[in-house]
């Protein structure tokens, strides 16, 4: 089943904060009966796949700025889903999913597969194919640095400014 799409707005942005909108509202409520939202979900299966991951690199992989992150893993913590470790020089913070975080991550995965067939069903099969190719190149190319676009922290740039 294919649906008629919205009209197309000029900005990129806006399209794909629209499209991020309507897609996380289909798997909130798929996810809800595990007891999860979409962006727990989302850090579980991240950690799931990568293992321990150091804060930074979790953030870097989700594209989530430094303090969203901590705002989102903490209560994934107080569940007792996740727990951190220091790195070897103590100013790393490494996560890593626990057995109850595993548990409930597979309690999800079911209601995860729903939304994931509902979504599926209602695109193109050439759709749903260049889907994830595509958003991950888009999330690349808007993370790389660029023309006008400085690289590193805002720290950095703020010492590069005054020395």
């Amino acid at each position: 089943m294919t649906v008629q799409p919205l009209p197309a707005l000029a900005c990129a942005c806006a399209s794909l904060r629209r499209a991020a909108r309507a897609v996380t509202q289909g798997y909130e409520a798929e996810l809800r009966s595990a007891g999860l939202r979409a962006t727990q979900f989302t850090l579980l299966q991240a950690l799931e796949r990568t293992g321990t991951s150091a804060q930074g690199a979790l953030g870097e992989l989700l594209a989530l700025d430094p303090t969203t992150l901590s705002r989102t893993l903490r209560p994934l913590e107080r569940a007792g889903w996740i727990r951190t470790d220091r790195g070897s020089d103590g100013r790393e913070v490494r996560w890593t999913l626990t057995a109850a975080g595993r548990r409930r991550l597979e309690r999800a995965i079911p209601a995860w597969e729903r939304a994931q067939a509902r979504l599926r069903a209602r695109l193109r099969p050439e759709l749903w194919a260049l889907l994830v190719e595509d958003l991950a190149a888009v999330a690349a190319a808007a993370r790389s640095p660029g023309p006008g676009r400085r690289s590193g922290s805002r720290s950095t740039a703020r010492a590069r400014r005054r020395g």
